[in-house]
């Protein structure tokens, strides 16, 4: 049995669940590279969080058999920590700068400017030395593509688009990471029941499953029954679809009649940018609630019925 969670993750693009399009882009991706006996293309890989971007990036490495170098934007300080991390890499290698958006505008420049002529520039003394680089592959994770420079994706050859997932393929992945960690699953409705809840992102849908899994070891068990998975569901505080108590909460003000973002986000006590960016996405995507052309947002028909359902109490809905 893995000693870790997420030593289970997949290993090889044949493993892989979902995502048809980008492996299919990266399946004749690496055909032509081992054709060519070349590195693989430099990627941008594009998606809202927890879709897999750092596990494709890992299984690349893992596809090329190569070592995988991974940072952070947030943490590439300056222009010596960026040097460091491109010298660091052998040919054929790969180089992963997940949330590369919030690498500073700089920092950018200077690496689309490494990538053109395989070199860094640096100081010693007086003089200035240049430094050849390897031939090594560039990814770059982003939830944000249009924050980045221009340049710096255009010098992408690959741009990796990833979707949010079906439940079935959620079905699929807390399946396969249950077998993989020898869990046992008493009831075989449970992976539905924690897909439905995972709001199309794995993360989420085996963030739950382990939850299940904690409930199911400190009662003393070795098997997950639904009892661990409405106990754990209880703890999350999570509905049938997956919403946590924030947005619970955020529905509940919009029972109360359409709404501009700074009035709500007051009321949920949470900065605007947060709401929006964080909070609301889910909720317009499954069309709990909308915005109509002033920006004001309202529940939907769908995100009454859901409010009702979830409230034994009921709530008053207002109208306009």
């Amino acid at each position: 049995m893995p000693a870790d969670f997420n030593d289970a993750a997949p290993s090889s693009l044949s493993h892989i669940v979902g995502q048809k399009t980008v492996v299919d882009q990266l399946r004749v991706a690496l055909d032509a590279c081992f054709q060519d006996h070349r590195r693989l293309d430099d990627s941008l890989l594009v998606g809202p969080p927890g879709l897999g971007k750092s596990q494709i990036a890992n299984v690349l490495s893992m596809e090329l058999a190569v070592k995988h170098h991974e940072v952070l934007g947030q943490s590439i300080k300056n222009i010596g920590d960026l040097n460091a991390l491109l010298l660091a890499a052998g040919d054929k290698e790969v180089v992963f700068i997940d949330e590369v958006h919030q690498l500073p505008k700089v920092l950018q420049t200077a690496l689309y400017l490494a990538l053109d002529k395989r070199q860094i520039i640096v100081k010693g003394g007086r003089s200035f030395t240049s430094l050849p680089l390897a031939e090594f592959t560039l990814l770059l994770g982003t939830t944000d593509e249009y924050s980045l420079l221009q340049p710096l994706r255009d010098r992408m050859r690959l741009i990796l688009r990833f979707e949010f997932y079906a439940v079935e393929e959620l079905v699929k992945i807390v399946r396969q990471r249950a077998k993989a960690l020898a869990w046992n699953l008493l009831d075989e409705g449970l992976p539905a029941l924690i897909a439905q809840r995972g709001r199309g992102t794995p993360r989420l849908a085996l963030r739950l499953l382990q939850a299940c899994h904690r409930v199911c070891r400190s009662e003393g068990e070795r098997a997950i029954s639904p009892h661990h998975f409405r106990t754990a569901c209880a703890l999350e505080q999570l509905d049938d679809l997956g919403l946590g108590p924030t947005e619970q909460a955020y529905l509940r003000a919009l029972a109360e009649g359409a709404s501009r973002l700074n009035v709500l986000a007051s009321m949920s006590g949470l900065p605007a940018r947060t709401v929006s960016c964080v909070v609301e996405p889910f909720l317009l995507r499954t069309g709990l609630m909308v915005k109509d052309d002033r920006g004001r947002r309202q529940l939907t028909a769908r995100g009454q019925a859901h409010l009702s359902k979830s409230c034994p109490e009921g709530v008053q809905f207002l109208s306009e």
